[in-house]
């Protein structure tokens, strides 16, 4: 039966309407994964011979040591971006096919993601180098089925913790916890991780304590997916009472103001908005990375950080015009909406939040008064060029977002295009290369005197700029109206 589910799969990729896109994100993600398949092995080479050549110590030691990082960082990755495969199902509920074998397909489809399988070719290689120096084959192949095991705990975890935010946030506070306690060495967290993992090797029969808990949590999901797995329950969208509210001061700035409006609201009612404001008040702290390596502390990477710290709402809100307005973007475009009062609203919420991120950066001054001022004039550029170039690459976002569904985007149809990446030379490219010039040439005070004149220009002709993205908007309206109506 299983069989017949992926031959059903592979005809619904070939039929659909938009194979080529398919396609090409295909190939795209076949090329990615095959780059992480030779940094994977290759890091399992180097990994090994240096820590036993360099650092004069136990390989499997050293990976168990930090084994506990590894299996948290996966399960971070596997609840942000793996889907939970359930689109395909629902067309079977309604046939003579047991209940049973449909979870029982759902589950095992979760392995079959890149998500699941990636990092097991480090732990795969690693043993194999282990075996071919000496190691003993048993200790090391329990070892690696342990270790295995526990990552592949985290699809199921995945599942548990799908569409519970509250409960996902107090665990990774609790892992924030637990990484502040092992870097101030209050709790010898990468100890007690090396003694559990490498007892895997040590003292086999350890190794039946993973396995048992990758049986039980799949019996839990079986059970879980089970019960709610009926055509008016769990593929049910939930309803919500509907709120009105109004912030009243907007509306005297007439389009713009009520736009505007609706924006803010969208944000604080719907889960993925609520998930942008998150993540942008996490890119606040982005810049703290720059003084755990002597590579951030460059001209460029400065300017870098500068960027992401003020830009963060920018860059995760802008690139989703009008693909955050995909519900009612059809009937939209039925009325007699000014475009470009549209755009100027979008355009103006990102850089309101922008500017109260220049504000809030100010504590990057402790770090040095250069700091801050290298962030300040990366703010005045986001908001004079990044801010237009933002609003031009969201045309090209056609990807339909439901706003109440965790968004989990990578590889999706949409989430790609050649032009976004384009975009990134002059939103990121530019002015790093300017203002390491610059400051080469004539220091700090001409590099942030020279990326801030380039964001007042930006500003002062934000007009002129939004005639062409308005034409550019027009131009890519049906094709946007097109995507909208068809998810596939």
């Amino acid at each position: 039966m299983f069989l017949k589910f992926l031959r059903l799969e592979i005809k619904s990729f070939f039929r659909g309407t938009s194979l080529g896109i398919n396609l090409t994100i295909k190939i795209l993600r076949f090329i990615g994964i095959l780059y992480f398949i030779g940094c994977l092995v290759g890091g399992a080479f180097i990994a090994f011979f240096y820590i036993q050549e360099e650092m004069h110590q136990n390989p499997l030691q050293v990976v168990s040591k930090f084994m506990i990082a590894a299996w948290i960082v996966d399960l971070v990755l596997k609840y942000l971006w793996q889907e939970i495969p359930t689109q395909n199902i629902k067309p079977f509920l309604t046939m003579n096919i047991r209940k049973n074998t449909l979870v029982n397909y759902m589950l095992a489809k979760t392995f079959l993601s890149a998500f699941s399988w990636l990092s097991s070719l480090f732990f795969i290689t690693f043993s194999l180098i282990a075996v071919f120096n000496g190691y003993s084959i048993l200790g090391v192949l329990l070892w690696l089925t342990g270790v295995i095991s526990l990552l592949y705990l985290n699809n199921f975890i995945n599942i548990i913790f799908n569409g519970k935010e509250t409960l996902a946030v107090m665990i990774g506070v609790c892992f924030l916890g637990i990484g502040a306690l092992a870097y101030y060495n209050i709790v010898p967290v990468l100890s007690y991780s090396e003694s559990v993992f490498f007892s895997f090797y040590e003292k086999p029969y350890f190794v039946l304590i993973p396995v048992v808990l990758f049986v039980i949590l799949w019996w839990i999901c079986f059970r879980y997916l089970r019960n709610e797995f009926y055509l008016d329950q769990g593929l049910e969208a939930k309803k919500t009472v509907g709120k009105t509210e109004n912030i009243a001061f907007l509306n005297k700035y007439g389009v713009i103001g009520t736009f505007i409006n609706n924006d803010i609201k969208m944000l604080r009612r719907n889960k993925v908005p609520k998930g942008i404001l998150l993540g942008s008040f996490m890119f606040l702290f982005y810049g703290l990375l720059m003084f755990t390596s002597s590579m951030y502390k460059t001209p460029a990477m400065m300017m870098f950080m500068g960027l992401f710290v003020t830009g963060g709402f920018q860059f995760l809100f802008g690139q989703r015009v009008p693909a955050f307005d995909s519900s009612y973007y059809p009937l939209m475009m039925t009325l007699n909406v000014p475009y470009k009062e549209y755009l100027k609203a979008k355009w103006w919420l990102m850089n309101i939040v922008t500017g109260a991120s220049v504000i809030i950066a100010v504590c990057y001054a402790y770090f040095g008064w250069e700091v801050y001022v290298t962030f300040f004039a990366a703010g005045l550029y986001n908001i004079g060029v990044n801010s237009q170039f933002t609003l031009w690459s969201g045309a090209f976002n056609k990807t339909q977002i439901d706003l109440n569904t965790k968004e989990k985007r990578l590889g999706q149809k949409g989430s790609f295009n050649m032009i976004a990446m384009l975009l990134l030379i002059p939103k990121m490219l530019l002015p790093m290369g300017v203002f390491a010039l610059t400051k080469y040439m004539w220091g700090i005070t001409g590099g942030v005197i020279s990326i801030a004149i380039i964001g007042i220009i930006g500003f002062f002709l934000r007009e002129k700029i939004f005639d062409i993205i308005v034409k550019l908007y027009k131009k890519e309206k049906y094709s946007t109206l097109d995507a909208f109506k068809n998810i596939s």
